[in-house]
């Protein structure tokens, strides 16, 4: 259980932000929005740049959830892997993929599940993940198939 309680529906009903977020939701809101709801600039603010990051970049969806269920992984946050795996799903990922993902290390070298562009894609998680730098090799790899 989290250490300050959730917004409830009721609490945040009528309000005009969280419409714009169950909007973007498709409907429902997650405990993560009835969290960030205890700040509402910051969850207006989230939820722009959410909605943003989901729809209006150019990087193929798989990419980026695949990124996104990769730091997930990396930093043992659960509940957003939990989350992201339907979207990488949905997106074209398999159930081979995401079980692969849990050992994200080894995912890198696994050509058998991964082509090259998702190979470099989880590379590149892993380090600035981990390391917050991307070594030139790395970098590399994901600009052959990735545009600036």
């Amino acid at each position: 259980m989290p250490r300050i309680s959730y917004i409830t529906d009721d609490a945040a009903s009528d309000d005009p932000l969280v419409a714009a977020i169950r909007r973007r939701r498709g409907g429902e809101l997650l405990n993560l929005d009835r969290m960030l709801l205890h700040s509402p600039p910051f969850a207006r603010g989230w939820n722009a740049f959410l909605g943003a990051v989901r729809n209006e970049l150019g990087l193929a969806a798989k990419l980026r959830e695949l990124a996104m269920c990769g730091v997930a992984i990396l930093n043992g946050a659960d509940y957003e892997f939990i989350h992201h795996v339907p979207e990488f799903i949905r997106a074209g990922g398999t159930n081979a993929q995401v079980e692969a993902l849990r050992g994200i290390a080894k995912s890198v070298m696994d050509t058998r599940l991964f082509d090259d562009v998702e190979r470099a894609t989880i590379a590149l998680t892993v380090e600035m993940t981990r390391h917050m730098k991307v070594d030139d090799a790395t970098f590399d790899a994901l600009r052959k198939h990735l545009p600036d």
